[in-house]
């Protein structure tokens, strides 16, 4: 694919996660690999060789209740005893269920029905949901276990407590478990309602190589501070966890939201993974403050100096710009993106400022990264190369040579679980077709341009992607988020109109015009999505416009339920 590939550093062979586990206890056994606040100003660190005691000891104790074998299920807030549960479940052949903490219940329930889970490990926030669930008896559960000591319920400490004795008394089996890496170890709904969720079916090895393939290309150290600020069901989040617990990472927990900015200081945060929506954030709060402080002239001045020093392989960026870095804990220098495109001008920004910002491209179905920017390779706008492990291909390109995104490698999944039909329309011969559009450039870097499926067509064949729009109107400063659609045209059923919903800050349009009314916010916005037209080929023009300041309809990881909201859209147009 590209000469890139062959620049990597050299990580041991992982074939599975307890490899990577042993292998990190072993390597750091005193550093810390996670930290829990108890309090203010209060926290417990758990060490390497502490996680890898727990993970026994809860592990030993599932097998003692007879789960060996047996799949369990994991749900509530990223947390030490989430991924202690995770873990124990994938060191010992259990088959592990993330769900997401935010299914409502008849969703819950349902998917703990499709997974044929035995036990439940969830958070405390949840015990009324799954006290409802327990009095149900749709599902197959026989174990509830409460991450904290909670009436009618398991819990987890006395469970981890039972298993260390059960170690101590010479019960070696559950340590002693070989994993079978090519079996299926992680089942993993993907986003969107029960009835359309597909459950994925991953195995170890893709997950291994996975980070293996990270840590080759990716610079981690192991004074390295994480913030766990992605959902840990989802695969993205899990498999980051994984990587950091690889590299010899502590990962702290975030209190959330709008803890963002005091957690970064608090902890001294230098690696932060998240999706655009976090990252623009965090971008945009550096570009207020700057603008706060009046100094965009100098700031603007300042990269200039620092671009042309960095021709000359002079890099004092973090010397230049130490209060921008102050203002995200003074730490911070690796910031990985992910989950959807990012804006090409947030991208350039943080690595201007001196914040090494790299982009990454996966699915869940392929455990998840499939390219991703690196220290060899890096190209605002593209989300980097293939893994040395993953191959990629263009296929049934377009005149300008975009095409769908097809996949292979040791990382793509097993198959949908019982769905051989869906299983067969993504899986041929080898090949996983991601219903992803892109091209790749001369260099090997790899562009997405949006989803097949989202894609709008014109009657006159020319097609437009709705995120490049989108990226290009949530630059204003009174857009919080867009959504691009094609409105089925009155004149021609054949046709469509191109159409946004535009969802307004209500902070920042307070801030820049008064008290101004909606009418007038329509015509003001309305005018500078015009000036945006005049910069696109005129099939790409925006013709209508829905003004909101209702969020859009989003999953747990903040992508657009694009169909969710079109029908939204419609059945309020009829």
């Amino acid at each position: 694919m590209s000469m890139e590939k062959s620049k990597v550093r050299n990580v041991p062979d992982f074939k599975n996660v307890k490899d990577i586990v042993y292998n990190s206890v072993k390597q750091y056994p005193n550093h810390v690999a996670f930290t829990t606040k108890i309090g203010k100003d209060q926290y417990v660190n758990h060490t390497f060789a502490n996680l890898l005691e727990d993970v026994n000891a809860f592990g030993t104790a599932l097998y003692d209740l007879g789960l060996k074998d047996k799949r369990v299920a994991v749900v509530g807030v990223n947390s030490y005893k989430w991924a202690v549960s995770h873990i124990s479940n994938l060191l010992g052949g259990i088959v592990s269920v993330p769900l997401d903490k935010g299914l409502q219940l008849e969703e819950l329930e349902e998917s703990l029905i499709r997974s044929e889970a035995e036990a439940v490990v969830f958070g405390e926030k949840l015990k009324e949901l799954i006290s409802t669930i327990k009095q149900s008896g749709k599902t197959n559960i026989k174990y509830f276990i409460c991450m904290e000591k909670t009436d009618g319920f398991e819990d987890f400490d006395s469970l981890v407590n039972k298993g260390k004795m059960l170690i101590s008394s010479g019960n070696k089996e559950y340590i002693n478990h070989e994993v079978d890496s090519d079996k299926m170890s992680i089942l993993l709904f993907t986003s969107g309602t029960t009835s359309k969720s597909k459950a994925v079916m991953l195995n170890q090895k893709g997950i291994a190589v996975n980070v293996q393939d990270m840590l080759m290309v990716e610079t981690f150290y192991d004074n390295d501070v994480n913030i766990a600020f992605l959902p840990y069901h989802h695969i993205f989040g899990s498999t980051a966890m994984v990587v950091m617990i690889a590299a010899g990472v502590k990962t702290v927990f975030p209190d959330g939201l709008k803890y963002i900015k005091q957690n970064l200081k608090e902890y001294q945060v230098s690696v932060f993974v998240g999706v655009p929506l976090l990252v623009d954030k965090m971008y945009s709060n550096i570009q207020k403050e700057i603008k706060n402080q009046g100094k965009e002239k100098l700031i603007k001045y300042a990269i200039k100096i620092s671009n042309f020093l960095l021709k000359l392989h002079i890099d004092v960026r973090r010397k230049i710009f130490k209060q921008v870095i102050d203002g995200l804990g003074g730490k911070m220098r690796f910031v990985i993106s992910g989950g959807a495109p990012l804006d090409k001008k947030v991208a350039i920004g943080f690595n201007e400022l001196g914040m090494r910002l790299v982009q990454g491209y996966g699915l869940t179905e392929t455990s998840p990264v499939i390219a991703a920017e690196n220290d060899y390779c890096l190209k605002s706008g593209s989300v980097g190369v293939p893994l040395k492990h993953v191959e990629v291909e263009i296929v049934n390109k377009d005149e300008n040579g975009i095409g769908e995104i097809r996949v292979k490698g040791p990382n793509v999944m097993l198959g949908y679980y019982k769905n051989e039909e869906q299983t067969n329309e993504v899986l041929k011969d080898g090949w996983f077709y991601t219903g992803d559009l892109g091209y790749i450039d001369k260099d090997g870097c790899l562009f997405i341009t949006g989803r097949r499926k989202d894609m709008i067509v014109l009657k006159n064949g020319k097609k437009v992607f709705p995120e490049e729009l989108e990226t290009l109107v949530n630059r204003l400063e009174e857009i919080e988020e867009s959504f691009v659609y094609g409105m089925p045209s009155k004149e021609d059923k054949n046709d469509v109109k191109i159409s946004i919903k535009v969802v307004y800050n209500e902070e920042e349009v307070k801030q820049k015009y008064g008290d101004i009314n909606e009418e007038e916010l329509y015509k003001t916005i309305w005018s500078k999505i015009k000036e945006i037209n005049k910069t696109l080929p005129q099939y790409k023009y925006i013709k209508n416009m829905i003004l909101t300041k209702e969020p859009l309809i989003k999953t747990n990881t903040q992508k657009v339920k694009r169909n969710e909201e079109f029908k939204k859209i419609m059945s309020n147009e009829l």
